[in-house]
């Protein structure tokens, strides 16, 4: 059975920033309901303005190389866009550093959803307000964690929390994303994909509140720009998309 994607709520927004180093995919107000969909949301790094074109190149080569969504065509596509960050960085040597997260949901024609992600910008699948799915940060608290040096909460506190221990940044440095198919996947679900921007400012179990207490994508969207654009030091930006038949 296909999934059907209904109508998604997006933001991106310079939060703390002067600029807004993130991306996402599609542009606001040009996603779709229906099936076949891609959603990419992508968090820059790298100075002089960079992390911006580092975000919006990953978000266009996603777009243009992904035909399919299988674990090879993911990697594929990811080698295609550090490809094109290869071309820019060879036109524009000054840009050397540049960086960036990614996160991607896909959904085929066939039926399957794929996610993937590099970095720590995450995605959640929620069902009645719970978190049924959450990808894992690759970050250097992450992997403390794993060792048992520090604990979850000391992690969410740490000032080392936003290192990374992957990025996408060229073929010089090769990334590897993390890719899921999720076969439980039922009408009423809410994916969101978002940057450390809202993980930073809203906690896990007040996402969960969030997604229980607000019935559609717009309310929930709308809760989390009124809770960053207060509190967030950092860009933010997210996709909500909602299932409406699986």
């Amino acid at each position: 059975m296909q999934v059907v994607v209904g109508q998604p709520f997006a933001a991106s927004e310079t939060g703390g920033r002067a600029n807004n180093e993130d991306a996402i995919y599609p542009a606001i107000g040009q996603a779709a309901r229906g099936t076949g969909a891609l959603f990419v949301v992508c968090d820059g790094v790298g100075g002089a303005e960079r992390g911006e074109v580092a975000s919006a190149l990953a978000c266009e080569a996603l777009a243009d190389g992904m035909a399919v969504t299988g674990e090879r065509d993911v990697q594929e596509a990811v080698k295609y866009t550090e490809r094109r960050f290869d071309e820019y960085l060879a036109a524009h040597p000054e840009a050397v550093g540049m960086a960036t997260t990614l996160t991607m949901l896909a959904f085929d024609r066939g039926g399957g959803v794929t996610v993937a992600h590099i970095g720590d910008s995450r995605v959640y699948q929620f069902r009645d307000g719970r978190i049924v799915f959450r990808t894992e940060d690759h970050s250097l608290v992450n992997v403390w964690v794993k060792l048992g040096r520090i604990t979850a909460e000391e992690a969410a506190r740490h000032p080392q929390r936003h290192v990374i221990t992957r990025a996408i940044q060229g073929s010089s440095a090769p990334a590897e994303a993390d890719v899921v198919r999720l076969t439980d996947v039922r009408p009423g679900d809410r994916f969101l994909l978002c940057t450390d921007g809202v993980t930073d400012v809203i906690t896990d179990d007040a996402l969960s509140s969030l997604f229980a207490t607000h019935p559609t994508p717009e309310a929930v969207g709308r809760a989390i720009i009124d809770a960053c654009s207060v509190r967030a030091r950092d860009n933010f930006s997210f996709y909500i998309v909602p299932i409406l038949r699986g």
